[in-house]
């Protein structure tokens, strides 16, 4: 398949899951976060666009994971990057993420999570490095990934076939 196909629809799925945490975004940024909901987001670091400070860049040398939860400040979200101010080690830092960069988002509240594949052939893993919520800087405790599978995942068939069946509610 051509890269120009315009029915290419690995790039039209990737495309219409980029726009959850998108919205998500923008409704935070609008309303505030409603009841117990907070979003983990897992980026590269190394992403072209990607605005964090060099000491960041320098603890966090491949990809990082924030949590919007209490203390944020000044949520933007564009159609393709959003920005946000946290603490680090008490210090506000001023973060740009385009939505491509995205690793994974998850709303644990919510029981919601998606794993992005990165672009540009490299290979996917888990995040490495802290995590930032509202500010406070956690340590690499070599953790993985905070956003768990959906139940009942399975890795995608052959071709970027992906079986909704694993995203579905159990109740």
């Amino acid at each position: 398949m051509s890269v120009d196909d315009p029915l290419d629809y690995a790039r039209l799925v990737r495309d219409a899951l980029r726009d959850v945490p998108r919205q998500a975004l923008r409704v935070a940024a609008s309303e505030g976060l409603p009841g117990e909901h907070h979003f983990y987001l897992t980026f590269r670091t190394t992403h072209p666009g990607v605005a964090i400070s060099p000491g960041l860049h320098a603890r966090h040398p491949r990809d990082m994971t924030i949590i919007l939860q209490h203390q944020f400040w000044d949520l933007a979200v564009g159609e393709d990057a959003f920005s946000v101010t946290l603490r680090f080690g008490g210090a506000s830092e001023r973060l740009h993420v385009p939505f491509a960069a995205l690793l994974a988002f998850a709303d644990p509240a919510a029981q919601f999570g998606l794993h992005f594949e990165p672009g540009g052939g490299e290979a996917e893993g888990a995040a490495q490095g802290g995590t930032a919520e509202g500010g406070a800087a956690v340590p690499d405790a070599g953790q993985p990934a905070p956003v768990p599978a959906p139940a009942g995942a399975t890795a995608p068939a052959e071709g970027n076939v992906v079986d909704i069946r694993a995203f579905r509610r159990r109740d």
